[in-house]
């Protein structure tokens, strides 16, 4: 239970430096409460963290030689193709999270990957 908190709170705070260093990601749920862009955050991220979970593994099944081709510089376009599902995901639930393109989504997904991967080691991760 304490990976599955570990990894949305490492979620969310890699999402969260993304929608602040990304023009083209935004987090706008025309709320000023900060606890209600939180909660916000935090559904997205558990969004994310599905979206990682059940889809990732079979794009990059599928996409295994490609992987192989360019010697694992796929996984950007993978990563960036999980973020643009998770923002169309979140129209879907109704929650205010937004990627503009595949650029935006491709920057995104970098950062997202070096701070989650960031956070994850300064978090215990313990089960």
């Amino acid at each position: 239970m304490t990976n599955f908190v570990v990894k949305t709170l490492a979620n969310a705070a890699a999402l969260a430096v993304a929608i602040w260093l990304v023009s083209g990601i935004t987090l706008d749920d025309h709320s000023s409460s900060l606890g209600h862009r939180t909660l916000t955050l935090v559904l997205v991220a558990l969004v994310f963290g599905l979206v990682n979970l059940i889809v990732k593994p079979v794009v990059k099944l599928l996409s295994l030689p490609l992987f192989v081709l360019t010697l694992g510089l796929f996984t950007l376009v993978v990563n960036a193709l999980m973020l643009l599902l998770t923002s169309w995901l979140a129209k879907q639930l109704d929650l205010s999270f937004h990627v503009d393109g595949f650029w935006s989504a491709l920057l995104g997904g970098l950062i997202i990957s070096v701070v989650s991967w960031a956070v994850n080691l300064a978090l215990p991760d313990k089960d």
